[in-house]
């Protein structure tokens, strides 16, 4: 299986990049499994129930064992919890757990967590990619040679060249029917297309373009995998912007965005059109019926731009505004498409592309009037909105770059994050979608479809929308 990039840690306390969750999750075990609505399902846990708001029971499986035989119990949980926020592994991850105050464990196979205040994304923290269950006792040494108790076992890693696992022949969830899987780092997409044509490469998930997957087509020994998937492309504004400050500016841009053939050019229609963060099938997503209609509607953006004093002027255009991008071809090109359709409505829209480093700076510190990025995983909890619109998360305490506020946003999102009963918390969540999109406060485009392609002796193969690799656990290899 082909992948981008080396893992930076395989201990899941630890990595945060997509590599180390992805192959991390599947060595490691966590408390609960997202669902394909992204709910929490049993996992190491068999249930839980929260008996107070700030307190939570959870009841460990039996008859789970680490990969070197040690028994899974409800220590190892705590260790691991205590290991994420007591400073002895160095990590970032320990701040989605910073509502837990204590962690008890009355017998091996009870864990009861004491928050400082409820915690409605707790849950979501503690699941697959996120969370990975380690021995006690397990340093800062784990991630080179990682023991877990999944479905798979480490085998070997060599950095930027490869990563290989094996099956775990006492896997509680099912063993594996693929003995051994060799992650292979090829950094380049043209090389990944060509190995897996040649037949020395079974697998790559999101790995080439939509334009290679579309010039595969018609290899005999080459099957696409295709499914809905969460990755959001999303614009945003500058909303302390001398023009962007304007609501119709920003709604106007919105109406200006012609969805469909973008999705058409870029992606060959592997793409879904968004009006939300959350990904298709979320519990918490609003229905399109739910929300204001801002599709595509260049005589409504004019009337919205000349009637809040931005009339056209003689060279055809009414303002200059500047987006920022990577350098990344599919993002330049996105841009000088959205460059043409903004000018059809009086926009002058100019390009500025650097490095990722350099173009990710200046988003952080805030140094922008629109960028365009994708949100991957994070969106999957509706605790982002906490995250990127309360105005209580301006960067660096959160990725509300473009400062945008509103009171009653500030509120809703403080109700929600406190609500255990998610039918309680939907509507709040759905209240909160439809003022960000009234308010214009970004613009979401698309769902990324997730597309695995491989080669015909690997059958079995369903990608599930989070775009994780736990398509290996069912998948086979044919002889």
């Amino acid at each position: 299986m082909v992948i981008e990039s080396s893992p930076n840690n395989l201990d899941l306390r630890i990595g945060t990049d997509a590599q180390s969750e992805r192959i991390g999750g599947l060595i490691f075990d966590p408390l609960v499994h997202k669902d394909e609505h992204y709910n929490p399902q049993p996992w190491i846990a068999e249930r839980w129930e929260q008996p107070e708001p700030t307190r939570m029971v959870f009841h460990i499986r039996h008859g789970v064992t680490f990969h070197d035989g040690r028994p899974l119990t409800a220590e190892d949980v705590a260790y691991t919890i205590h290991s994420l926020q007591d400073g002895s592994i160095v990590t970032s991850k320990g701040a989605s757990l910073s509502a837990i105050k204590q962690v008890e464990t009355p017998d091996p196979y009870t864990l009861v967590l004491h928050l400082d205040k409820p915690d409605a994304s707790l849950l979501f923290n503690l699941s697959d990619g996120l969370f990975g269950i380690v021995p006690r006792g397990s340093g800062k040494e784990l991630g080179a040679a990682p023991i877990g108790s999944g479905p798979f076992r480490f085998v070997s890693q060599v950095v930027d060249k490869e990563v290989v696992v094996e099956r775990n022949p006492q896997s509680w969830s099912g063993v594996p029917k693929i003995e051994r899987v060799r992650f292979a780092v090829i950094p380049d997409a043209v090389t990944t297309a060509l190995e897996l044509r040649k037949g020395s490469a079974d697998i790559a998930s999101n790995v080439i373009t939509q334009d290679m997957v579309w010039a595969m087509r018609n290899e005999k020994e080459i099957v696409t995998d295709v499914g809905p998937g969460s990755i959001l492309n999303y614009i945003n504004f500058n909303c302390n912007d001398p023009l962007l400050r304007h609501r119709e500016v920003r709604q106007a841009i919105a109406l200006a965005i012609n969805r469909q053939p973008i999705i058409h050019a870029l992606f060959r229609n592997h793409a879904r059109p968004a009006a939300s963060l959350l990904p298709n099938g979320h519990w918490a997503q609003a229905s399109a019926a739910e929300l204001p209609d801002f599709s595509f509607n260049p005589e409504r953006a004019r009337k919205l731009l000349d009637a809040a004093g931005f009339p056209m002027r003689p060279n055809r255009s009414r303002f200059q505004l500047t987006m920022k991008t990577s350098t990344d071809e599919t993002t330049r090109l996105l841009a000088a498409i959205l460059q043409q359709q903004l000018r059809a409505v009086g926009i002058d829209l100019q390009i500025r592309s650097n490095e990722f480093g350099t173009f990710y700076a200046d988003v952080t510190k805030g140094a922008f009037q629109i960028y365009g990025l994708r949100w991957i995983g994070s969106n999957e909890d509706p605790d982002i909105f906490r995250y990127t619109v309360s105005s209580k998360s301006f960067p660096p305490k959160g990725a509300n770059r473009g400062h945008y506020s509103n009171p009653d946003v500030d509120k809703l999102v403080a109700e929600a994050t406190i609500e255990p009963d998610q039918a309680k918390r939907r509507p709040i969540y759905v209240h909160i979608q439809q003022l960000l999109a009234e308010d214009a406060a970004g613009v979401n485009l698309w769902y990324l479809d997730n597309t695995v392609v491989h080669s015909r002796r690997v059958t079995n193969i369903h990608p599930n929308p989070s775009a994780s690799y736990d398509f290996l656990r069912e998948a086979e290899v044919v002889h």
